[in-house]
């Protein structure tokens, strides 16, 4: 008679244990598709006691179906290359590959220590290889290079009205190294 009644209540007292019996249909349930938020409700069972049951007692099968999407490598390095390029914002990327916040980062943060690798300066390799100017110029290198000398002549000037206004001034108009911001 006590054997009928401990297998009709789930668990005993409302931080007791679980009936394995009762586990056992509760995983079962979740494996064939009954939302969590029920089982929680019917049962009182936390949503921490439920993934570890199921990480613990879940059917392979199960464990086959609810692991997440793998990536080869060349879908990883798309999926980085579209949002360091900006064609993609992580949040978009995310939702459209079903890919979690930290899964992209950990791969963007491996990208950027593999592209940091590749960009090791080698000042040997440098200086081995002759730098060949080309005998025509070309009008486009040239109105940039135009360019470039007319940017550094009014970098030049603005540092220049910079020095001269501290001098009058008695100020301080550039920003000290190391200073605190605010």
């Amino acid at each position: 008679m006590k054997e009928d009644q401990s297998e009709k209540v789930a668990r005993l007292g409302k931080r007791g244990h679980f009936n394995i019996k009762v586990r056992d249909e509760i995983i079962k349930a979740i494996e064939e598709g009954v939302p969590r938020n029920v089982i929680v409700y019917q049962y009182g069972v936390a949503r921490s006691t439920l993934c570890e049951w199921m990480r613990d007692h879940g059917s392979a099968s199960y464990h086959r179906t609810k692991r997440g999407r793998h990536f080869t490598e060349v879908q990883k390095r798309s999926i980085v290359r579209l949002v360091e390029q900006g064609s993609l914002t992580p949040h978009v990327a995310r939702k459209t590959y079903g890919i979690s916040g930290n899964t992209l980062s950990n791969w963007l943060r491996a990208s950027f220590k593999e592209n940091v690798d590749l960009a090791v300066d080698q000042p040997d390799v440098m200086k081995k290889t002759p730098v060949k100017q080309p005998e025509e110029t070309d009008p486009e290198k040239q109105a940039l290079q135009k360019a470039l000398e007319e940017a550094q002549m009014k970098i030049r000037a603005l540092n220049t009205l910079i020095d001269v206004a501290e001098d009058q001034f008695k100020i301080a108009i550039r920003k000290k190294p190391g200073a605190r911001q605010s």
